[in-house]
């Protein structure tokens, strides 16, 4: 792993990943901490910052081109934009489901999804991660978040199935 290749990337692609990998650490400290404390505010607030520098960057990268200038990635800093202020807006009027749904999808979405193919080979993430292009890299990211996304939509299933089993395990043990 070397910092190389983001050191030697344009300003926009430097801001993009600082923003990015902010708030893809601050995200599971404010999904998963207890939800309207100040804690939850400030770091909420920092995180919706962060997002906006990734956001905003993110319209003047230029790496992969297909449509002119553009490319999906695009699109998804549409969505993100989108998500970003609708949730902020939702948590603002007290529409708290929605900014909950809003938050997660743009997290899902704009950072987790997004964030899986700054990882294809010959983009920076990659050549940061795995100092070479690496195909063989890219595959195990996204082996890694799709199983992790299976793993969080199941959670509840696979938690149940875990007492259970231990549950059914220590009963018999006992008789």
């Amino acid at each position: 792993m070397s910092l190389a290749p983001l050191f030697s990337a344009s300003p926009a692609i430097q801001v993009h990943a600082i923003g990015a990998i902010l708030a893809l650490g601050l995200g599971p400290v404010i999904l998963f901490s207890k939800k309207g404390n100040g804690l939850h505010k400030i770091l909420g607030r920092i995180w919706a910052l962060s997002m906006l520098a990734t956001i905003a960057s993110s319209y003047i990268i230029f790496e992969v081109r297909l449509w002119g200038p553009f490319s999906p990635i695009h699109l998804l800093s549409l969505y993100s934009t989108y998500a970003l202020i609708s949730g902020i807006h939702f948590a603002r009027t007290g529409q708290i489901v929605r900014h909950k749904h809003a938050m997660q999808g743009l997290y899902f979405g704009g950072l987790i999804v997004a964030g899986t193919f700054t990882f294809m080979p010959g983009r920076v993430m990659n050549l940061v991660v795995f100092g070479q292009p690496s195909e063989n890299g890219f595959y195990a990211v996204l082996a890694i978040v799709v199983l992790g996304a299976l793993a969080f939509k199941f959670r509840k299933t696979l938690l149940s199935n875990i007492v259970t089993y231990k549950l059914g395990k220590s009963i018999s043990q006992k008789v």
